[in-house]
């Protein structure tokens, strides 16, 4: 009990206060013996803390954090984290004393060609996600979602080392969303080859035919020419550029190509990786060489094919386990937060799963691959562009050699 104290007078209140104080002392010090003689429980981990972007579903797979950090070594296999923070390579600025390359850009019409006359959406179609295996995104089988429509004119920008003689065969790379990259590669490659790090080679850099004849916006994925060219799985897309593509350029500007596959690559972000990696993996006697930024390795494709019914997420889930070993070098990214990453597998949506595992099957088959996942990088994010072009061109040209030396 309390101890009485004086009602009133100067020290009464502060009387009081003091003895509510020891009490609450008293007790205090019982309360904590008390909890002292209980075991405490293991400590636990805290959670982490969720990751920026909204959530759909169940999370992604851990990040490969326990990859080694990239970046001093451009050469080796294996996987590697790199970020959260960027800063372009040297090589990818302008150094004037290298700039010895030109650029050309010409122009293809949908008219006169005979793989790729031209698509557009289908007027007011709108895929049901309650009949498309895997919801929403997935092509519904059965369903045509598009129409035949020409397509505005293809750009194509073509770089040419400089001392470049006509008539000489000379190693190449084909850039997918040419519009987007060929600044970037054209500066690259003036360092890179003034440098020796690379071969002097050319630059094909196409643009997908995605805007249709008489309209203003660009078409992506399911039902557009972009989405038919770049997810579609087969060897059409490389038909195209060795049979038309690459022809023409010939014609115009009088560069030969050389027809060695080790002198070959592929680049592109996105579908356009996709695009890059189906040229070399149903054509390695043509490509050997492919860079992927954020590839879509998930089901873009459109009209589904049975051999092939979740689109280019059969790469890792099927293709790569289950075919010999094939002649190709891979490079290839992606980011922590890339496209759909927190969608559950049954989508068949989610980029980050499908790269981590494309980088495991890859692994798995004794592939030489580089696997680079960028802390906090987003769809091909243009910081990590900056800072790893350069060295993924160096890592799939390392072992190249003219044939014949």
């Amino acid at each position: 009990m309390l101890a009485k104290v004086p009602a009133k007078g100067p020290s009464g209140g502060y009387v009081m206060k003091i003895r509510i104080a020891a009490l609450s002392l008293a007790v205090l010090g019982a309360f904590t013996i008390a909890i002292a003689q209980v075991p405490a429980p293991a400590p636990q981990a805290p959670a982490a803390a969720p990751p920026p972007g909204p959530g759909r579903g169940a999370p992604p797979p851990p990040p490969p954090f326990e990859f080694p950090v990239g970046g001093t070594d451009n050469l080796s296999d294996g996987d590697y984290v790199i970020g959260p923070e960027y800063r372009p390579a040297r090589e990818s600025t302008l150094i004037h004393a290298n700039a010895t390359g030109t650029k050309h850009e010409l122009v293809m019409y949908a008219k006169d060609s005979k793989i790729y006359p031209g698509r557009k959406r289908k007027p007011g179609y709108v895929a049901d996600p309650a009949r498309a295996p895997g919801g929403r995104g997935n092509a519904v089988p059965g369903d045509v979602q598009w129409v035949d429509w020409p397509y505005e004119p293809r750009h194509i920008w073509v770089y040419i080392p400089g001392g470049y003689k006509k008539g000489t065969p000379l190693p190449f790379i084909v850039v997918q969303d040419g519009r987007g990259h060929q600044d970037r590669f054209h500066r690259v490659l003036d360092n890179l080859i003034a440098e020796k790090k690379i071969p002097p080679m050319a630059m094909v850099a196409i643009s997908p035919g995605n805007v249709p004849q008489g309209q203003n916006t660009t078409e992506d994925a399911q039902g557009s020419q972009r989405g038919y060219e770049y997810d579609t799985m087969s060897g059409r897309y490389s038909d195209f550029v060795e049979t038309e593509v690459l022809p023409f350029v010939t014609r115009e500007l009088g560069v030969v190509f050389t027809k060695d596959p080790e002198g070959r690559a592929t680049f592109g972000g996105s579908s356009g990786a996709a695009a890059a990696f189906s040229m070399a993996w149903y054509h390695p006697e043509r490509y050997r060489r492919t860079i992927l930024y954020s590839p879509t390795f998930v089901n873009q494709q459109s009209p589904v094919d049975s051999e092939t019914p979740r689109g280019a997420w059969e790469y890792h889930a099927t293709l790569i386990p289950n075919t010999p070993k094939k002649p190709i070098r891979i490079w290839m990214q992606t980011g922590e937060f890339d496209n759909r990453y927190q969608d559950p597998e049954e989508t068949w949506h989610n980029w980050v799963m499908a790269a981590n595992r494309t980088a495991a099957a890859l692994k798995a088959r004794g592939y030489n691959y580089r696997y680079v996942f960028s802390k906090e990088g987003r769809h091909v994010d243009p910081r990590v562009l900056d800072q790893t072009l350069a060295a993924a061109m160096e890592y799939v040209w390392q072992d190249y050699k003219p044939a014949g030396r």
